[in-house]
Order: C-alpha cells, then structure tokens, then sequence
C-alpha cells in the first residue's frame, strides 16, 4: 500500500527522460514509450486510478464506459469510476474449533458483492462510497465476520495535495487500514466481512520519512438488517506511525496506538479494556533473500488488573530465481504472550487487536495469542499466473497457564492450565491462479493433529478445504 514509491520512481523516470540527451525523435519516442498504461484492479479498490482511460486508445474493454466518466471537459483527472467485485468461497470444515463441546462438522458457502462509486473531483479531491452485502449460505453458527446484509462499508473524502517539499494527505469517513503484512491492524480480507474504521486520517510524505496518524472507531457489525453497522465511543483505536526507508528501499517502522474497549471479557479479566500499543517492524529484500520482523508491546489496564502482554512475528524467505518454477524456500516463526498467573493482578495475554485470517492459514485454527508457532514453506511458480505453497506448521502454548486460542481470540475450553505446551502440526497447500485481469481463483486445505491437551478437552483433528473464485470489475 505504500504508494508513494511508485510516485517518486515516476518521477525520477520522468525527469531522466527528459534530460536524457539525444535527438527531438528520440526525446518523442520516448515520452510516448511512457503513456500511462491501463491501471491494475487492487484490493482496496479506492487506490485505484482509471485517468489513464482518458486516452481513447486503452478503452479496450467492453465495461470501460463505466471506469472512466469525465466530470469536466479538459481536464482528465476529474471523472467518476464504477466497480463491482463478486467472490465465492466454499469451505468445508470437519470439527470448527477442533470439535471440542460436539463434533461440527460444516460445509457452506461465503459470498461478498461489492459495489462502489469513486469521484475524482480533481488532482486533489476524491469521494468513495462503497456497499457491500455478504452472505453465508448454509453455515451453521454464523457471526458478524461471516454475513452482514447490505451495508455502507466505505464512505470518505480524501484530499491529496503534492509540492516539492512534500506530499499531504487527509481522508475522513469510513474507510479501511492495513499495515504491512497485516499481523495485527488489516482489513480483515480473509474473512467474509471486511473491517471498516469511522476515523480521520492524516499522512505526510517526504523523501523517505512518512508520518501519519488517525483518530478512529471500527466499525462494529449487526448482521440482521441492512445498513444497521455502527461506531461509537465504546470502541476506539487511535495511532501514531512514522516510516522510513533505510539501506535503499528496505522499510523501517514504528508506532503508537491506543486501543480501547468496553465491557470486555478475557478468561482471567473482565471491565473496560484500554491498551497502549507499542510496535516496530524491519522488512526488506536483499538480491533473493526477503524478510519482514515485527514486535509488539502492550501494557494498560482492564477491571483494575495491569495489562503486560508481547508478540513477535518473523518471516524470512530466499528465492532461487535462476531455477525453474522459481522456488521460494520460506521460514515463519511467530510468538504471543499468555497470561502466566491467574487470580493476580496483572493480565498478559495478549490481544491481536484486528488480525488478517490469512496470516496463519484460513481454517481459522490459530489465534495469534498465548503461542509459539514455527512454519518452513516451499512456493513455486509453475505457470506465470500460478503458485503454490505447500508449508508445515508447528505449535506451543507460551504459558501452560493460559488457553490454546484460534481465531482470532476464541479459547478452546478445557485448555487453560491443563496439559502440556504442545498444542498440535499442520499441513497447508494452497493453490491461487489468475485467470485474466478480473478473475482470480484459489484453493486452500489444511489438516491439523491435535496435541493431548487439545484431545483431553474433547478435541479431534481437524480438516478444512476452501475454493474461492473472485471476479472484478
């Protein structure tokens, strides 16, 4: 999501091309090599840019009357944008939650249809709106993350303004934040319902420091009527972030936030939640080798008990570019406190605040609390539009005394300070193919073995199999 590198290398292209010595057929060549090409569907559809559409010549395909609709004749960066994204998952699980409390056993489908509506007023005004109605067909215990009939899901109004010195930026309405590999603040894209923040938003770019911070409440999700999800003041998230590239475009960064929520219940706190929320993350490439490391503390208060709670997360990665299916051989270690001692007065489990479902595996089987996770994983690319990993994952309990949690902070009953550290392995395969620039699809399977303690609480293993096909447009 970090822009802004793209904008900086096109200007520096731009500015080399314009220098470059040479004859005035040359110079011409070359600027018209540099027409601006058809944009790329995102995930976060309000990033788009369909101004290059302004150009008769890239309005190739048969819905770009709807991508590109001027504003004001002459000026191409005033249009109006629709869009529509559509995708179908089904999933198949044989015991949720490892089955403990009954066998439940499910098979359903997920739908979510998206409609949206981008103006582009000028260089420097946006409005986005956005609907979303998502759907589970035939799921057993549906939740707020799974259905929530047609609802507003974006509706803000950004401001963009670039000078020489900087770049500003400010956008206040629903909107949606991620940050880097969305451990911990995502907008929850593996789920069936995306995470929505009421927030003001302000950002400031200059060469290779970027600050920004926002004041926000997410979105909290009823799934009876449409347009009935909601914020308040019950429920906040604020933060604080700087970044800046180091070592040529390696990304260094650190923030602050204050995370706070009312009537909250922990298996060993109940009360109104407020934590501090101290991060730094490294991340970067080097020739074939990749890594992203990532910490995280917290401390506050909630129903009179201390909050000390910690995560670490690591990946690391080196990719035989040279060989065939260009494999990628990948390690992930993670880590998230647990609360050591019941019945005192300080609470540490940790909380993982708003975690991507993709980070460790969609079957949901593992919440980023209370664990030691330790995940190798091969990728190739067989095909230019295909990739597959296959990977293995190993899991411990940090604390005996605390729970086994799965997604995203659900305790498995009859685990908290029984059994051995030892919570179970498993194996992942997940296949995602692009068919075309609109179509993508994906399919994922996951079997995990339990450990005893997971058994002794009336766990069996588990499996789970998901098939996603999302069309764009």
């Amino acid at each position: 999501m970090f822009s802004r590198r793209q904008g900086r290398a096109g200007a520096v292209l731009a500015m080399s091309i314009l220098a470059a010595p040479g004859s005035l057929a040359t110079s011409s060549s070359a600027l018209a090599d540099e027409k601006p090409a058809r944009p790329e569907i995102k995930t976060n559809r309000w990033q788009e840019d369909w101004s290059a559409l302004a150009d008769p010549a890239l309005r190739t395909e048969a819905f770009d009357p709807i991508k590109y609709i001027p504003i004001m004749p002459g000026d191409p960066r005033s249009y109006v944008s629709f869009g529509m994204t559509l995708r179908e998952r089904f999933e198949a699980v044989n015991a949720a939650a490892f089955g403990v409390g009954g066998i439940r056993s499910d098979a359903y489908l997920l739908q979510r249809l998206q409609f949206h509506a981008d103006f582009h007023l000028d260089e420097h005004w946006q409005l986005f709106l956005q609907v979303e109605d998502d759907r589970a067909f035939g799921k057993n215990v549906v939740t707020p993350v799974d259905q929530d009939p047609l609802d507003m899901r974006l509706g803000f109004l950004a401001y963009v303004n670039a000078t020489q010195v900087g770049t500003f930026k400010a956008r206040v309405g629903r909107q949606d934040f991620d940050f880097d590999l969305q451990r911990f603040v995502s907008s929850r894209e593996g789920a069936n319902v995306r995470q929505s923040f009421d927030a003001v938003w302000g950002d400031w770019e200059s060469g290779p420091w970027r600050f920004l911070g926002f004041l926000s409440q997410p979105v909290q999700y009823d799934f009876q009527h449409p347009f009935d999800d909601t914020s308040n003041s019950h429920f906040r998230f604020h933060t604080l972030r700087v970044e800046r590239q180091v070592l040529g475009t390696n990304e260094l960064s650190a923030y602050y936030s204050f995370y706070q929520k009312d009537n909250v219940h922990y298996l060993d706190a109940s009360g109104d939640e407020k934590r501090n929320v101290f991060d730094v993350r490294f991340a970067g490439k080097l020739n074939q080798f990749d890594w992203d490391l990532e910490a995280m503390g917290q401390n506050g208060v909630i129903g009179g008990k201390d909050i000390r709670a910690w995560a670490t997360g690591a990946r690391a990665g080196y990719t035989f570019a040279g060989i065939t299916w260009q494999p990628r051989l990948g390690m992930q270690v993670d880590a998230a406190s647990g609360d050591h001692q019941p019945r005192d007065n300080v609470l540490g489990t940790f909380n993982p605040l708003f975690p991507n479902g993709y980070y460790f595996t969609l079957a949901g089987f593992t919440g980023y609390v209370n664990l030691v996770h330790v995940k190798p994983s091969l990728t190739v690319k067989p095909a230019t539009n295909l990739s597959i990993m296959g990977a293995l994952g190993f899991q411990w309990r940090e604390t005996i005394a605390d729970a086994i949690y799965v997604q995203p902070n659900i305790p498995v009953a009859g685990t908290a300070g029984k059994g051995s550290a030892w919570s179970g392995a498993y194996a992942q395969v997940r296949l995602d193919y692009r068919f075309d620039a609109h179509l993508t699809g994906a399919i994922e399977a996951v079997h995990y073995k339990i450990g005893d303690t997971i058994r002794q609480a009336g766990g069996h293993d588990s499996d789970y199999v998901g098939v996603e096909l999302k069309y764009s447009l």
